[in-house]
């Protein structure tokens, strides 16, 4: 079995984005927070370390774990119409009471470097130019490192979200695989599963692909970035027990995660250099 680990690859996208930052304006990156989960401030500190490391300014908005939402609009708004930032991202979990759609939509699609903004979503489920949501680029540039053949063949991604997998499975589609798309509802999801050549796994639920949910060889990408009880992380994907089934797995962590931190990074030096 072949691990797909993502830090060759990011380190590689770190360095395009590095020489694409120092040949115009200083790309800045603002993340605004309102959480005080940790794998969430795990993340934000991963994203402003690795900015430092290529050319990217990154700002840290913490508005506190109980900001309104109101507030959190407001912020986006004129972070958005601050013509010294250039990618404006909100980290989630949010508030109570806080829609992540609602307030995503206050983010200038110019500047919507996650691609959250419904008009980003929409434009990408239409093949328009758009920033997708970096965690769902991160899969496919994965892929395409690991020149995984997806052309025709059958991928079925587990998760619903806006944040990966209804992006994903759109992104998919453009590369012509046929995709099918499971959630919690979905009936005897192992049926459904072991019948996939590329199967992602982006729930947010610990081991909860086993060996039964894999075809043998399938090419296996976990999304899931669950905490352990002893501060570490753990995917959806059971690796131990996948790894005996599938043809490719990707490790939790280093396998999407380094590629989604340094496609952030990417996304806002691009943004800076739009006309």
């Amino acid at each position: 079995m072949r691990t797909l680990t993502g830090r060759d690859l990011a380190t590689a996208i770190k360095a395009q984005t590095q020489a694409e930052a120092s040949a115009g304006p200083q790309p800045r990156l603002a993340v605004v927070v309102a959480t005080a989960d940790e794998a969430s401030l795990w993340y934000v500190r991963s994203i402003a370390k690795a900015a430092a490391g290529v050319g990217v300014a990154c700002d840290i908005v913490d508005l506190g774990a109980d900001a309104d939402p109101d507030r959190i609009h407001q912020t986006l708004a004129g972070l958005s119409a601050d013509g010294a930032v250039h990618g404006v991202m909100l980290q989630t979990p949010l508030p109570a009471g806080a829609s992540a759609q609602a307030l995503a939509a206050a983010i200038d699609p110019r500047k919507d470097v996650d691609g959250a903004n419904p008009l980003s979503l929409g434009r990408l489920a239409a093949g328009l130019p758009a920033f997708p949501p970096a965690t769902a680029a991160a899969v496919m540039a994965l892929l395409d490192h690991y020149e995984v053949l997806l052309e025709g063949r059958r991928a079925v991604v587990v998760g619903r979200s806006t944040v990966v997998g209804k992006p994903l499975a759109h992104l998919l589609l453009d590369r012509h695989a046929t995709v099918t798309v499971c959630h919690s509802r979905t009936r005897d999801l192992a049926s459904v599963t072991a019948g996939a050549e590329v199967l992602v796994a982006a729930v947010g639920r610990a081991g909860l692909i086993g060996a039964a949910h894999v075809a043998p060889g399938a090419v296996v990408i976990d999304v899931g970035t669950n905490p352990t009880d002893d501060g570490g992380l753990t995917g959806d994907v059971d690796f131990a027990a996948v790894s005996e089934v599938a043809g490719a797995l990707t490790p939790v962590p280093g396998g999407v995660g380094p590629v989604t931190t340094a496609l952030l990074l990417r996304h806002t030096a691009r943004a800076a250099n739009l006309p």
